[in-house]
């Protein structure tokens, strides 16, 4: 019998693109109109996001107050090593593992969101995704927001609030680092290959689109409509790979 229940989704896409809006809109929908349209009542969040920026702070607590070395990114706030990208993801693996270990009967009750984002220069989708864990991988549907590069920028620079850089909400990117970073991405290359899943590690793991562009996460209305119809989607394949 198939499970209606969503367990893990990865919802992926550029900077700016929509995620955490549709994360905050999620959050404002009662659980059981929640559950019945999207398949998720209860949910956390593994965003790596949050790892990231302790990082930065620590590198400036050690240079600007113990003058010591920076231990993860140089003064323009660039990491140190490529692999750190890695880390970040197998960080989300370990988070998770943890709350299975915690609660064998985790997803009886609850889905996990993982949300991240990865631009070709730092290794792209493709070798993100060999950092995933069997346990997400076995579980997961990829949700992947779809935006052009312009549009990221545009939506990036709109967001960024200089008071709380640390914001889920309100971080941004300055131009050169969002060029350097995300402006060339692998995602149309990789989920290419096979129509509505991609295969990671042996496993077939399925993806929808969520176009947001023209933007509709601005609008709660437009945005319900188009995550239930993408959601709807995703559970079936979901269905469908792991028979």
């Amino acid at each position: 019998m198939k499970e209606d229940r969503l367990k893990v989704i990865i919802l992926l896409g550029r900077p700016a693109a929509g995620k955490s809006e549709v994360i905050d809109y999620l959050k404002k929908v009662p659980e059981t109109e929640r559950f019945k349209r999207f398949h998720i009542g209860k949910f956390e969040e593994i965003d790596d996001f949050p790892m990231l920026w302790a990082w930065f702070e620590e590198d400036e607590i050690l240079a600007k107050v113990l003058e010591k070395p920076r231990m993860h990114t140089d003064k323009d706030g660039y990491f140190l090593s490529g692999y750190q990208w890695h880390l970040l993801i197998e960080r989300i693996g370990l988070d998770y593992a943890k709350k299975l270990r915690d609660n064998p009967d985790y997803h009886r009750d609850v889905t996990c969101l993982v949300e991240f984002s990865r631009g070709s220069e730092h290794g792209g989708y493709r070798e993100a995704f060999q950092h995933l864990s069997g346990e997400i991988l076995k579980n997961a549907g990829i949700v992947y927001i779809n935006v052009s590069y312009e549009e990221s920028k545009r939506k990036n620079r709109r967001r960024f609030n200089p008071e709380k850089p640390d914001s889920i909400l309100e971080h941004g990117l300055p131009d050169e680092k969002l060029d350097r970073l995300y402006k060339e991405i692998d995602w149309e290359e990789v989920s290419s290959v096979h129509p509505g899943y991609i295969e990671i590690k042996g496993y077939r793991v399925p993806y929808v689109i969520f176009q947001n562009e023209p933007e509709i996460t601005d609008k709660p209305a437009k945005l319900g409509r188009h995550l239930e119809e993408v959601l709807q989607k995703l559970k079936k394949l979901r269905d469908k790979y792991s028979e």
